[in-house]
């Protein structure tokens, strides 16, 4: 599912991120 990014990243994104982080 892509969709227009307007600024930075969606909430969804922010979280995937902090994961894949946090399990680092």
């Amino acid at each position: 599912m892509m969709r227009r990014r307007r600024s930075g990243f969606t909430l969804i994104e922010l979280l995937v991120v902090i994961a894949i982080i946090a399990i680092l």
